[in-house]
């Protein structure tokens, strides 16, 4: 029998890149982003339906519910930072909407227009929101802790500062928006155009696929740790697609969020074919691990096969979890960016299965038959090293 995954474990968390990693992706404000996005995308779904009810075109509701996911995010994440860090809900929530408020672009009245003007800056006006106020508040933690008088009242110093900060940053929001004139809307746009050039291209597609996989590797939620830096740009991205399709004309951008569609199928690691394969195993262990993680994999939630196998720490799969998804990135970077197949113009869930998300994504009947090829290079790639594993388990 093989070593288990407990045996391996302590050779990798002694490693202190791999805990500096950990401290990272546990950083409370990343946390607080990640666990505000599926209510921000729960907004947009419900919002995508109701707008299309009206319209009764995709693509023309999909940029004001990219609007409202904004809103619904500078709600959800206030309430999930003061989850995460402890500040008083009572102060945090208020003080970001306020300052979400205070950035949001000038237009007179709610519309769909304006929703639509929102969509692409919104999620990093939310961020940027809660962001600030997160940075107001976090002065008190550094203030000697002592308490003051006034009157009746007994006061922390550390609250004190806290709020004084917390106004002055308000404060000066004000000023630069107001008095100054600055649209802070234009000016995130304005700094994402060079970001967007250098995260729409190749080798940045391979850097992020390697760097999820190597975090993976080390025992290091990969798709969590960057979702809250990378889901903003390459959603604004995705966005910039679908407004270029609404008016017929190119899209710009190849790597974008639902590119992702075709590189991970099955989840991190393009696990799905080694669940197909694990399903039809010899060894019966492997049958059952593989049926049990068939399912989820279809909707893009492989975490049964990556701790149930296990493939995270596991050095006989640490080869393929991080080659497949490389060599199918570059294969459908390859077949879009050449034409053979439309880039994405749609955002489109990962729960949504496999082939019917790439096809959504593109509307191009041979999106799915991209995503054929990749399970099936996929599948080349894990069958290998499964081999040698049945043979060290047998």
């Amino acid at each position: 029998m093989s070593r288990s995954s407990v045996a391996w474990k302590p050779s990798f968390e002694g490693s202190s890149p791999a805990s500096a990693l950990a401290r990272i992706a546990d950083a409370p404000f990343l946390l607080a982003v990640r666990d505000a996005f599926p209510w921000g995308f729960g907004g947009l779904l419900i919002s995508l339906a109701v707008i299309w009810l009206l319209v009764h075109r995709v693509s023309v509701a999909l940029l004001p519910s990219f609007g409202v996911m904004a809103v619904v995010l500078a709600i959800a994440l206030p309430i999930t930072l003061a989850r995460r860090t402890g500040y008083a809900l009572a102060l945090v929530l208020p003080a970001s909407l306020i300052a979400f408020a205070i950035m949001l672009p000038q237009a007179p009245g709610l519309s769909l227009a304006y929703l639509q003007e929102l969509g692409p800056t919104g999620i990093f006006l939310a961020i940027l929101a809660s962001g600030v106020v997160a940075a107001a508040l976090a002065v008190g933690r550094f203030v000697r802790p002592s308490h003051i008088r006034l009157g009746a009242l007994r006061l922390a110093q550390g609250d004190i500062a806290s709020i004084a900060a917390l106004g002055t940053t308000m404060s000066a929001l004000a000023i630069i928006v107001f008095v100054l004139h600055v649209d802070v809307s234009r000016e995130i746009a304005l700094a994402l155009q060079p970001l967007a050039r250098l995260g729409d291209s190749y080798v940045a597609l391979l850097l992020i696929v390697a760097a999820q996989m190597l975090l993976w590797l080390c025992g290091v939620h990969g798709s969590a740790m960057l979702s809250a830096i990378l889901t903003p740009v390459y959603l604004t991205m995705q966005m910039e697609n679908t407004a270029a399709f609404a008016v017929h004309l190119p899209l710009p951008h190849v790597v974008v969020s639902s590119l992702f569609l075709f590189v991970f199928p099955g989840g991190s690691g393009a696990t799905l074919p080694l669940a197909l394969l694990l399903a039809i195993s010899r060894l019966q262990r492997l049958r059952r691990i593989g049926r049990i993680a068939l399912l989820p994999a279809l909707a893009n939630a492989n975490e049964p096969l990556l701790f149930g196998l296990p493939v995270v720490l596991n050095p006989f799969f640490a080869v393929p979890f991080l080659l497949a998804p490389l060599v199918v990135a570059t294969v459908s970077y390859a077949a879009i960016a050449l034409g053979f197949v439309a880039r994405p113009a749609f955002y489109v869930p990962p729960f949504v299965p496999a082939p019917i998300s790439t096809y959504l994504a593109t509307l191009d009947p041979r999106a799915p038959l991209l995503l054929l090829v990749n399970l099936v290079i996929a599948a080349l790639i894990y069958l290998p090293f499964l081999r040698a594993y049945e043979r060290r388990l047998a």
